[in-house]
């Protein structure tokens, strides 16, 4: 199946998330903006496709620092309105670092502002199609998706990949999030997708395949939570070293205990100490091949 002429993908690596850019007839729209530490990649990709025109609107699908880091950028160049899920609204206005995510999980986004929000039920034309905003809770509270029904494509953000979905952050910050990741699996369930661009990774059509995978997943860490816990800390561990790409192993325990979530995690779901999560946390990314041990430095790897 191939997309509509109208849309373009931008398949990012796992520290930026993909951006979509939906070009109509008057107008251009962006759906996420990926990583600040990629802001000139994403410009560049940008600049390039609309080939001179003005990229007129951004969306962000929620307020993770790999979904909305390039928005101040891309402001900065185009000047597009910006337009964020509502609940987000006034933590970006004051630009609220407590309630922000990316204090809490000790990554980077640039200030930007916003000049509207979406909404749950609404329906919007970009690219000349129309598209339905649906919400997607699980991943994160607030997080939205968008579906077209003409071209039966979805925007699925973290709430689905091809092979899983996001970490369950609401679950770590102790409110539910497994009951809403399923829900937000039943919703996506329910359309008639057959083609999904998801926040990381290719664009996919075998959707039913998708689902049952999402939901063992799910069924395996709701089954014991700790290990959504265990899955967070190594997922952030490796965007911090996506970013750097090594640092010393004896800064990985000053920089998980300058994480307010790393500490969370470690007192409050895992019942270990600092020095002990990040200890873990290395063997863990060097078993898997995403990281190595050379001379004293953590080395990304894979």
């Amino acid at each position: 199946m191939k997309l509509h002429p109208s849309i373009h993908v931008f398949e990012r690596g796992w520290l930026s998330s993909n951006n979509v850019l939906l070009l109509g007839r008057h107008d251009a729209a962006m759906i996420d903006s990926g990583y600040v530490a990629h802001k000139q990649q994403t410009l560049d990709l940008v600049r390039h496709a609309l080939h001179g025109r003005r990229l007129d609107r951004l969306y962000t699908t929620h307020l993770h620092s790999d979904h909305c880091g390039g928005n101040a950028a891309l402001q900065a160049h185009f000047g597009c309105d910006t337009y964020i899920p509502e609940p987000e609204a006034e933590k970006v206005r004051h630009w609220d670092e407590d309630a922000l995510s990316f204090k809490a999980t000790g990554q980077q986004c640039e200030r930007f502002s916003i000049d509207g929000v979406i909404s749950a039920g609404e329906t919007l034309t970009l690219g000349d199609l129309e598209w339905q905003v649906l919400g997607a809770p699980g991943h994160h509270a607030h997080s939205v998706i968008f579906y077209c029904p003409s071209e039966k494509v979805l925007v699925s953000a973290d709430a689905l990949w091809q092979n899983g979905f996001g970490v369950i952050f609401p679950e770590l910050e102790g409110d539910e999030g497994f009951a809403e990741a399923a829900a937000t699996l039943d919703v996506i369930a329910g359309l008639d997708a057959k083609l999904v661009i998801p926040g990381h990774g290719a664009v996919f059509e075998d959707v039913d395949a998708a689902l049952s995978r999402a939901r063992r997943r799910l069924d395996f860490l709701s089954a014991d939570p700790k290990r959504n816990a265990e899955y967070a800390v190594k997922v952030l561990l490796k965007f911090l070293l996506l970013e750097r790409q090594s640092m010393p192993v004896a800064e990985v325990v000053p920089l998980f205990a300058s994480i307010p979530l790393m500490q969370a995690i470690a007192s409050r779901h895992l019942g270990m100490s600092t020095e002990q999560l990040a200890a873990w946390a290395i063997k863990q990314l060097v078993r898997a091949c995403s990281a190595r041990v050379e001379n004293e430095l953590l080395l990304n790897d894979g």
